[in-house]
């Protein structure tokens, strides 16, 4: 076992971990965050995006060894103490998920996109290319995130 200091979602948590337990089944089954979501526990999918000191990375492909000592934010942060964070009430507006099981990858990728400036619609179809929706056809998940962008709710100082 390891002892391990994260920061999850603002609140600093020490735990002993076996030295080969995956971020994400460290999120979802030590520490109860089901929001982040495992598909393909290969790192293609997208599913199990959440932000490692502000940086979208695949949670299925660290260690939770690997965030000792990091700030680790899963989609359960987006919203605060509001019911819904500005993205995901345009999420909401735009009826961008259907089955749910990608949207909080997608939550956090798009996130940390619009937490450095206002991207392009083809900047926001690159950072979707890594990510799998079977339901949506990509098109309001598109519009909510320029949704969101347009806003200037997400944008640094915004």
């Amino acid at each position: 076992m390891t002892e391990i200091s994260v920061t999850v979602n603002g609140r600093v948590v020490v735990e002993d971990v076996e030295p080969r337990l995956l971020l994400t089944d460290f999120l979802r089954h030590r520490l109860g965050l089901t929001g982040t979501h495992v598909g393909c526990e290969h790192g293609v999918c997208g599913a199990c995006t959440v932000r490692l000191d502000d940086v979208s990375v695949r949670g299925c492909c660290l260690l939770a060894v690997q965030a000792d000592g990091s700030a680790v934010e899963t989609v359960e942060s987006l919203a605060g103490d509001e019911l819904l964070s500005p993205l995901q009430s345009a999420f909401k507006r735009h009826h961008a998920l259907q089955c749910g099981f990608c949207t909080p990858g997608i939550l956090m990728a798009a996130d940390d996109l619009l937490s450095r400036g206002a991207p392009s619609r083809d900047e926001i179809v690159d950072m979707l290319s890594g990510h799998l929706c079977r339901c949506t056809g990509y098109a309001p998940i598109v519009a909510a995130i320029e949704d969101a962008r347009d806003t200037g709710q997400m944008l640094p100082g915004g």
